[in-house]
Formats: structure tokens, sequence, C-alpha cells
């Protein structure tokens, strides 16, 4: 059979500038870069620019290469060679034919030719290694020469190589086909060209493309092979990475893509290639751990573990399923700066009290400097922040230098808008923000990704973006900054997006060493990378025209043709370079925790074992046994617990023992004696079989021990169950030595229908709340229950007349109290039965059991068994690992005996604890539990309709039912209760800025007393001592508080303000479900305060807005709309009198985002002036918003009904604000329109998390 010689996927097509043509893999040659061909037919060419040029002779080889084998850009070439091969006899010559071999690259080369076609009405030509035909092709080849003595290539050889071959009538050189290629010749793939080079109907014509004559003439024909060796400066130029070995080519591993994880894969190779960080990780102690999925530390450590040992790509879901990702966020691409930063907060918790405790603020942390500075007086106000990471702007920026200037650009603050110095008054001055510091480890984070206000739409931005390899930052550093080492920074890695906004890839370039190369982490390949391509190439910006004139490329992750690179970098890490020897250790110093390599080993090994143990399970079987030790070791339902205990003791856990199918029942005896200690004459084993009930008990001793194990357990056994074993040990030898088991020693007393039975006690004791065996013992059955009082004292040693009570244990939730005047008999008891036994107790040591731990009896300990669960308890404010704690208690326990529970753990009394829900989807807060007096810990973990789960019930799924978090309250719950929680979002400049806080109030309290509590926890300062800008105060300046009224709150619904509520407004009127906003009154807001004394004496209050337009509005006063009284007019006069002139109105503003139903943003009340124009009403918006600039610019104001589904009704500069409500009887809210940046434009449902 031919090989298949049709070009791969790997080839790229190229239309040359004069006028080649495009052919497909199905109607042409094959193989040029990308997977067509190329097919000039020069000569045609020629005659119609035979005005202009003479066509070009394919004779001449030197005009031939200049137009069809163009230069590759920076691709260094090895060497270049010309040979023609002179074909004649042509339709004599066999099937398939090989050329003279010329050497290139210090390799021989050849042509294979097809005659008539490989299969298709073509003529076929490739370009083959020298050495790829066999002997007999060339004792056929009468063209062959020295065709192939070569040395076949070493199965390592590859050559990259960029050929062209054109066939030629050698009587009429003008006369010419070319195609050119390039390929990467492996000892795989020796051989590369094209299938349907030129149809064979048209070159044997008597005429070839109209030129008069054919271009086989006479059976002959000239091939020209122009073959150009290029150097491989990476190694895997042209490559199509079939085999391909990372590890191998490289010393490194890549990290394997589980949907959309490769952003996730980029960040991670940057983290572990900063070695510094990798050692910090390596730090954190998790010799204890036993589930990676439970520990994002301990699953990173392993991570890295497997990255500098593994020989393949590495698997990210163990460490994504740390996170508490499920499949929703393995397929969403997430942002990168986000993970960064949450993950780094994760690893800083895991860090606390070990030796790397602080590593990462010191690699990574860095302080700016934010000040307002006075311009004509000594005075400035600034603050020092720390910051993990920079967010640097792409847009209007040509390099890294444009983005930091544009950073710490000074804003003038002059005009309307000064600044109130302390002791000074209203000042010109600078605001701005200056460096004081930057990290060991640089991260820049380049905003890729930003709004497009022409198409309304988040857009990516490839705009051509230069970043240095050395970069200093001595620039942007203030005056005081510490400058005593120099602030150089070397590139060590380049976060690359190629694509759009909703489709693309991620993939770094890294540079591992100090003075290494760059490699490419592509997902799960890593290869070498020039420094070219990690930095040049990721500049965005236009692409350079292609030799061919052509200016559009098409991206290789999106197949998307277009003008810009949309390759290019989104995350910049730099490496200070007087630290870069300790930021990048070597793998030598950076040593993984013994731990870990022990830990996989272990893994390793139980891998294979378990591999053989499936290759063996046809002939293997497992049986488990148990004896009396485990029983009395044991506390839970039946025996022992087979399938694992909720409390793991190993004393009390049967063995499971694997063995051979035929192994006789006397042979696993005796191994069971050996391993046990045993002798195997004086034990025999007992069959256990599932009752009905859901019970496992022995049913009855095995006597023949001569059968198989597997027939035991066929004959005698549960067989879905599999064999499980009861040993018993004799009771005593006789004098024969024989051994006795326990029936053959109890007294039948001749009675009919009597057999002895064997039983199992379990001993209640409700002082130390255990369950636990006390042994066996045989009994006739037609004795009465009382008759085992002697036995059973004895057992226990409890003295005579001791008082107890007996209980059958039936099944897990059938616990009986046992008659004792009837017989075992007519108890039904029966080999295998459990009976409890609990010591009486007085009623006073009853109750106080009972207040302790609600169980005083055995049925009640039964009940707990049944219904306990473990629960995990965190801190809901930080805490140490100590405040982390797991307890075990029952889904019956009420609120108040969950509270002693935990309070006894972490040292608080009870009465002070809080108790709050964990959210499934990222193991968050989600709301706090009520304590009512039906609320118990099953209706807080797993709540059902109409059960507890916050207001209104909340779907089970959407809470963990094993987790809750706690909070010790400085005063108890009960008092507490009686409080309020108010969230309050307070607007300390303008709304541009909000800040949440968290208050409690007195339930039968005031808005009032909420703005007193708002002004002590914000620390707002009254105007007169201190400016909003500074709510603490100045130092040296006596603080005074602001008073309430000089605050304004509202009730914001929907986006919009609902309502203003007054001073005297009640707390519990409130609605919890809506927003309420504070800020400080302005100047404009005079007319308020002169009439809130009247508004107060009439106690009005807060009335739901219905229109657009407040009246009067006063502070902390009634929230009532112009407009909404009978008489339609509903205008203030200067006395307040109603037909006056009304000198101000408040208007009720909110954003919208196109469509008035779509509000979003900060709303807020707004003073209209009458008789303004618009275009200065504007100006007061600007000041009274904080939004300035561009940005204030785009937003376009109107007037919106409060009707559903109204239009709205833009304004113009010219328009008169109060006029126009006027028009509209003050019933419209002004609307600002403008983009909602808050906008989920990434598709994600839910923001990022790690557990």
């Amino acid at each position: 059979m031919e090989p298949d010689y049709e070009a791969k996927d790997n080839s790229v097509a190229e239309i040359t500038p004069d006028d080649g043509v495009l052919v497909d893999g199905k109607n042409g040659a094959a193989a040029s870069p990308n997977g067509g061909a190329v097919a000039n037919n020069d000569a045609a060419a020629a005659a119609a620019d035979a005005d202009v040029a003479p066509p070009l002779r394919a004779d001449d080889f030197d005009a031939i290469a200049k137009r069809h084998l163009p230069p590759l850009g920076d691709l260094e070439v090895d060497d270049y060679a010309v040979h023609t091969w002179e074909i004649t006899g042509w339709r004599s010559l066999g099937k398939r034919e090989h050329g003279p071999a010329f050497t290139c690259g210090g390799q021989p080369w050849r042509v294979l030719f097809f005659p008539m076609g490989n299969q298709v009405e073509f003529v076929s030509f490739y370009l083959e290694h020298g050495s790829a035909a066999d002997d007999a092709d060339d004792e056929d080849a009468p063209n062959g020469g020295d065709a192939a003595a070569a040395k076949k290539p070493d199965e390592n050889w590859h050559a990259c190589v960029q050929f062209l071959l054109v066939l030629w009538n050698p009587r009429e050189p003008t006369v010419y086909v070319t195609h050119h290629a390039n390929h990467r010749f492996t000892a795989d793939e020796s051989d590369w060209g094209f299938t349907r080079f030129a149809e064979l109907r048209k070159i044997f014509a008597a005429q070839f493309d109209e030129r008069g004559i054919p271009m086989v003439e006479n059976d002959c024909a000239n091939i020209t092979a122009y073959v150009r060796v290029i150097k491989d400066p990476t190694g895997v130029l042209w490559h199509n990475f079939i085999h391909y070995d990372s590890k191998k080519e490289t010393g490194m591993v890549g990290l394997r893509n589980q949907g959309a994880t490769c952003y996730l894969n980029s960040l991670l190779q940057s983290l572990y290639f900063t070695t510094a960080f990798r050692k910090a990780v390596y730090q954190i102690p998790t010799e204890d751990e036993e589930d990676a999925r439970s520990n994002c530390a301990y699953a990173l450590q392993r991570l890295f573990y497997l990255l500098q040992t593994n020989d393949s790509a590495v698997s990210t879901q163990e460490l994504t399923g740390s996170f508490g990702w499920d499949s929703k966020q393995i397929f969403e691409q997430q942002d990168v700066q986000e993970l960064s930063r949450i993950l780094m907060e994760r690893l800083e918790e895991k860090m606390k009290g070990t030796e790397a405790e602080n590593a990462l603020p010191r690699m990574f942390v860095g302080k700016m400097k934010t000040y307002i500075s006075c311009i004509n007086v000594e005075f400035e106000s600034s603050r020092i922040e720390d910051f993990w990471d920079l967010q640097l702007n792409v847009s209007g920026n040509k390099n890294l230098d444009d983005s930091f200037k544009d950073y710490i650009q000074v804003e003038t603050m002059d005009g309307e808008n000064k600044y109130f110095a302390e002791g000074f008054g209203l000042q010109d001055a600078k605001k701005g923000v200056i460096f004081e510091s930057f990290p060991e480890v640089l991260h820049l984070q380049l905003k890729r990704f930003e709004y497009d206000f022409t198409r309304d739409a988040m857009t990516k931005v490839n705009d051509r973006y230069e970043f240095p390899e050395i970069w200093d930052a001595t620039p942007y550093l203030s005056d005081t900054a510490d400058r005593s080492e120099p602030y150089e920074y070397a590139l060590h890695g380049v976060l690359v997006h190629s694509g759009e906004l909703n489709a693309g890839h991620y993939y770094a370039f890294i540079k591992p060493d100090k003075d290494g190369e760059f490699y490419k982490f592509d997902d799960d390949r890593v290869t070498r990378a020039l420094k070219k391509e990690a930095i040049e190439e990721n500049f965005g910006g236009d692409y350079d025209r292609l030799p061919n004139g052509n200016a559009m490329q098409r991206n290789p992750h999106t197949r998307q043709w277009s003008l810009k690179r949309s390759m290019n970098a989104y995350m910049l890490v730099y490496i200070r370079r007087s630290r870069v020897d300790e930021v990048l250790q070597t793998s030598e110093i950076v040593k993984p925790p013994e731990h870990l390599g022990k830990k996989f080993a272990e893994e390793r090994a139980l891998a294979e074992r378990r591999r053989k143990e499936r290759e063996e399970a046809p002939f293997y079987m497992e049986v488990q046994v148990c004896t009396e030790e485990n029983f009395r070791n044991y506390q839970g339902f039946d025996i022992v617990a087979w399938k694992g205990g909720f409390d793991h003791v190993p004393q009390a856990a049967p063995r499971t023992y694997r063995i051979l199918r035929a192994t006789p029942v006397s042979g696993f005896m005796d191994m069971v004696a050996q391993d046990l200690g045993f002798n195997a004459r004086y034990i025999r084993p007992w069959i256990m079989v599932n009752r009905q009930n859901g019970t496992v008990r022995p049913d009855q001793p095995l006597h023949d021990l001569s059968i198989s194990c597997e027939e035991a357990a066929n004959k005698f056994s549960t067989r879905m169950a599999g064999l499980k074993m009861y040993i018993e040990k004799a009771a005593r030898v006789d004098e024969d030595d024989t051994p006795l088991f326990g029936d053959r020693l109890v007294d039948l007393k001749n009675v009919v229908n009597n057999r002895a039975i064997l039983l199992f006690v379990k001993h209640w004791d409700p002082f130390s709340q255990t369950l636990l065996g006390a042994g066996t013992f045989y009994f006739a059955v037609q004795e009465k229950v009382s008759e085992m009082q002697g036995k059973i004292m004895q057992m226990l040693r409890w003295p005579e007349g001791t008082s107890f009570k007996l209980y059958e244990e039936i099944k897990s939730s059938m616990i009986e109290a046992m008659n004792p005047k009837k017989t075992l008999f007519q108890s039904e008891l029966q080999d295998g039965d459990i009976i409890t036994v609990q010591k009486s107790i007085p009623e006073k040591e009853a109750a106080r059991i009972a207040e302790a731990t609600t169980n005083v009896t055995a049925p009640d300990f039964y009940d707990f068994l049944n219904n306990r669960m473990r629960i995990s308890f965190m801190p809901r404010r930080g805490g140490s690992d100590d405040a982390h704690f797991v307890l075990v208690l029952s889904k019956k326990m009420t609120y108040d005996k969950l509270a002693t529970a935990v309070g006894e753990r972490v040292g608080a009394p009870g009465s002070h604890l809080r108790f709050w829900t964990v959210a499934f989807a990222n193991s968050r807060p989600k709301l706090p539990v009520k304590r009512l007096p039906n609320t118990t810990v099953g209706t807080i973990l797993t709540p059902g309709a109409g059960a507890y789960g916050g207001y209104g019930g909340v779907a089970a799924q959407s809470i963990r039912h094993d987790s809750l978090y706690y909070e010790v309250l400085e005063v108890p719950l009960a008092e507490l209760e009686t409080r309020r929680a108010v969230k309050v979002l307070w607007l300390p400049e303008g709304i541009t800025k909000e800040e949440q806080y968290d208050l409690l109030v007195e339930k039968n309290g005031t808005v009032e007393d909420i703005l007193r509590g708002l002004i002590r926890k914000a620390r707002i300062a009254d105007v007169a001592s201190s400016p909003p800008q500074q709510q603490g105060g100045s130092p040296g300046q006596p603080f005074r508080e602001a008073r309430p009224e000089d605050l304004r709150l509202v009730e914001v619904h929907a986006s919009k303000v609902n309502r203003e509520l007054q001073l005297s407004f009640p707390v519990l009127s409130i609605n919890e479900f809506r927003l309420l906003y504070a800020e400080r009154r302005s100047k404009d807001d005079d007319l308020e305060l002169a009439e809130m004394a009247e508004r107060e004496e009439k106690g009005e209050k807060g009335e739901e807005v219905q229109g657009g337009v407040m009246r009067n509005g006063g502070a902390g006063n009634d929230a009532r709309m112009v407009g909404a009284e009978e008489d339609g007019a509903g205008v203030v006069g200067e006395d307040g009198a109603e037909g006056g002139t009304l000198e101000k109105a408040l208007a009720s503003c909110y954003h919208f985002d196109k469509d008035p139903a779509k509000g979003h943003h900060v709303p807020f009340i707004f003073v209209v002036v009458p008789g303004e124009l618009f275009k200065d009403t504007k100006e007061r918006l600007s000041r009274r918003t904080g939004i300035k600039g561009k940005q204030f610019e785009k937003i376009r104001f109107a007037l919106v009904p409060p009707a559903p589904h109204a239009k709205p009704d833009y304004l113009d500069d010219d328009d008169v604000l109060f006029d126009r409500l006027r028009d509209v009887n003050m019933e419209a809210f002004l609307g600002l329109d403008h983009v909602n940046k808050a906008r989920n434009n990434w598709n994600r449902a839910d923001q990022i998390f790690i557990r």
C-alpha cells in the first residue's frame, strides 16, 4: 500500500503576490504551512505582465527563489541548496521514482516522484530525506542515479526545511509551476510535499495555459528543488507535538487543563517558579493531613511536589477539589488577579504561627501613599496602604512607564473642588498616589479588558503595549522612600491571553533561572522560547504585513482572522534584581518536605497493590472476622461496625482477610488463630447473616471446617454481603483437652424444646455516656428473663441486690424494655440477640444528667446514636487553629444545649454564642441562626419546606449540612435579640465610595439611634470640626461628633430611593430587605433644616415615594412627594404654604443602563433650583455624585416617569430641570443613563472562591 503523502495539519496557506492560486487539500497539492498549497503559473503571469517586466525563467534560480521562496522573518538559515533533476521518458517510468540525491545541511535529500499521480489524477512530487527509499525502489529507478546509500537518520534527528519545487519545460523555462512549504522532517516523517502538484491532463496537453507549448514536452521535464534548512533555536519549530516529551526536552512538566483552567495553570506555573513562594508553601505543616481535598495548602504542596518530580503533566483536580470547586467553576474562566489574591489570603491563614509566617507579605507586598497636599500652605493629609499587585491601564498608554505615570498622575483640587485643610480652610491642593516601596516580586495586572462606551460592551484591548526586560521603578517612588537598594526589576514571567473576551486561551512565558532562557508553559506542554516570543510578540498591536502583502492573520487558538495581535500580555511578573538570588533559589535548596515523598510512595504502593488485587479478584475473596474483644470496645448499633463506625476505634474494628476462594475453613481458622494469638483448637466460627430488620448477627456455628470458604459463604452466609464470622473462644477444656463451648455448660433441666442461645450484653452508663459491650453468655430459652440477673451481675461485677433495667436492641430504631416475667422464648430471643443493661439511678441524679446531656436512659442514647452527626465549628471572625473544632451532637439537640456544648469547648457562656449557617458554594457565613423554641440542630442544618433556613425558608442544597460558624458576643444573645442588626452603607465622598457598617440598635429605637451608632462607629466628625474628607478629625484637634440631623438616611429599593427616613421613624418599621444609605447633608439642604422642627412636632412618618420629587424632605424627615397631595400641585412656598413660590425641590435620582428598568449603582437625592439651566445643573450633579471628566460626559440625563415600562425623556443643556419636572406635576425621577460597570460580562454566575 502506498503511503499517504498528503500534507499534515501544521501547514499554512500562503498566496504569493504574483498570481498564486490557493489549492485546498482536495483539489490541489497539499502542504504549505497551514493545510493548503500554493500553485503558481508564473508563465501565464509573465505573459500578462509582459509590458511591465520580462517573464521569469525557471533556470534563473536566484530570481525564482527571490519571488517564490521568501525569507522567514528572523529565522536563521543553516544551509541552502538548489538541485535540478532532468526527467526523461516520463510515460515509461514506474509508479514511483526517486531523483538523484543531493546534500543540504549535512543530510542527503532527493525528490520523490509519482509520474501518474499518487492515487489521484495529478502528478505528485515530494521532498524526502535521502535514506527514505528502499533498495527495490532504487533498482527500479531509471533516473535514480546514486539514489540512496545514505544512512538512516537517528530517531531523534530532525531538520526544519523551507522548500520550493518547480516543474518546468527545459526548452521554454518560462513555462513552470511552483509549490512551496515549510516542514519539520523527522525519522518518522521523512517526506513532505504535494499530492496534487499539477493536473495530469493539463501538463500533457498540447499547450499549457495557452502558452503554445506543453509543460511535459517529448516526455521530458525538469523538477528543481530549492531547499533551505532553517536553524531551530527552540527545538520545536514547526513541531506537530506528537509524542512530544516536555520533561525530556526541557526538564519541566506542564499542568493538564480540566476544561477552562488554563488561566489557573498559567498562574500556578508562575508561582511555582517563584521558588521562594514554593519554599514558603513547603514550610506549612501538613504532616498530619490525610485528605488533600480538605486543605488547599496541602493540595498545593502535593501539586508542587509532582511538578518537581513527575515525568509527565500533572493534574490540578486535587487542588481545585480543595478549593471547593465543582464542574461549574472548572468550565468558567475567572479573573487571574482575583484568584491570586484569594489564594494568597488562604495561604497566609495557613502560615500563621509557622516558620513561613509573613513570608508572602515580605515577597509580594509593597506600599503606596495616597495624599492630598496643599499648594499654598504647609499641610498634607496622607495614608500609607499595602498593595499585593497593581492594575495598570493599557488604553491610552504606549508602555509600562506610561502606565505608571498615569497611575501617579496628580489631580488639582481648585475652584469649587477646593480641599478643606484643618486650620487653613479651603485650599488649592494636589491629590494623588505615590509609591513608598515596591515588593521583591511585583505582580502587574494589565487591564486588557474594559468597557467600550461606543459599543456599550466589555471588549478586549489589543493595542500595542510595550514592557521592558529590565525596568527601573525609582522614578515612581516618593522623596521619602528608602533608596538604599536599587529598585531595578528583571522580567520573570509574562502571562498571556490569546483570543477575545469570550473565547480565548491562557499560557505563560517564564524564566525559571536568573540567567536562563524563557520557556513557554501552555497547559500540559512546556517548550523553549525565544526572548522575542516571550516579550515583543506579546506587546499586541497590528500584525506586521506578510511577504505576500496580507495584513490579517489567524489566531491559532480561536481560529479567527484579525488585523491586531490578539495574543498579548495581561499579567507581568518582575523580580527585584538585588533580591533575585533570594527569590529564585535552586531546587537543590528548595526541597519538598520528606513526608510528601513518603506519602506518594505509599499511595503508589497502594495503587499497585489494588491493581494486582483487581487482576486477581476472580480467585480471591474477602472475609471479615470479629471477636468478643471488638464487641467490648465498640459503641454503636449491632455487635461491631462492619462497614466502618462513626467513631473509629481500632480495637473495635473487625479484621478483613483476603484469601483464596478455595481455602478450607480449617486452614482459614489456623490463619486467624495465629493472627489473633489464639489456639486454633479452642475457637470456632459463627456465620454472620443479614437479618430482615437490617441488623447483622451470628446465626449458627460452623461445624464442618473441611469445606472451602467460598462454599461456606454460598451455603450459610448472605451472598451479596460477603462472608462475615464471629470467633467464639471455648469456655474451658476438659480433662481430654477437648474444648467446651458455653452452650454445653448450660443446664437445660430436661425441659422440652429447651436449648442454649448465645446472647450479647451491652452496658449503658449514663454518667460516662458510654454504651459498650460487656461480654457474652449462654442461657436457656425456657428460663425467665429475671433469672439472667445473676449472670449479668457477675459479668458486670455488681454486688447482689443491684437494681437494673434490661432492654433488647432489636434494631437501631427499636429498643424495647424486657419483661422479666417472660421466658427468653416468649421474648423471642435467639442466637446473636443483644441485651442492654442499665443500672437504676435516683430521680435527682437522672434530672441532673438530663439537664446536662439529655441522655439518661439507654433508649435516649440509642436515639442519640440514630440522630448524631459530626459538626465542624469555625469562628466567624478569624481565630487560631484551636478555634476550629468538631463536635458530635444530636440532630434533636435544642439551640440552648447546642450553645452550652459549644460554650464548654470555647470557654464562653452558652448565652453569649450566636451561630451562622455555612454557604455551600463558598463556605462563607450565610445567615444567622434564629433562637426559637422549636429550633434544633437538625432544623438548622437540614432545613425542609417551612423549616428553619432563613426568611421564607432556604433550599437545603444552599447550605452545608456539617458545618456552622459561631460568634462569641459581648452581650447575651437574649439581650441581643432585643436589638436589631442594621446594615448601613455610608457615603463619605459623593456616591463614588461606600463603606458598610453593621450596627446593633434597640428594636424599639428610632432612626436617630441608627445615625448616632453610625457616627460613633465611622467616627463622622462635625462639619465645623473636620471636613468630609477627614472623618476622624486631625491630630491635636478635639474631635467633635456630627449630629444625627447633619446626616440623611434613605431607604433604597430596586436601585431607587424609596423614602427618606425621619429621625423619629421606628426601627421596627424599616424593611429589612431594603438597603439603607447614609450621607452628609449638603449646603443645598438648608431649606430642609429650617422645617425640621415643625415636621418633628407634627410627628410625620416616612411615606413611600411614588414619583420622583420629594417634598421638603428635611433632615431625617418625611419622604413625601410633591404632587402626591390631592390638589396635584404640591409646591411649597417660602412659608411652607401650598401654592406659594417654591425656591427649591428635592429630586430622587437613580442610574440605569439604557433600559430604565435596569437600575444600578447608588441612588441619591438632589436639590432642584428653579430657573437654573441644565448645563449649570450638571455641574452641581458632578459635584454631588463625585463623577467627573470623561466618565461624567458619557452620562445622558432623562426624566423617567414612575409608571412601569416608562420611556425616558432625555434632557438638553438648555432645559430647566425644575420647569420640566413641574410640567409632569413633579412626578418623575431624574435618571442617569450610563453603562453599569458592575455588570457581569464574563458570564460567571458566582464570584470566584477558595474554601
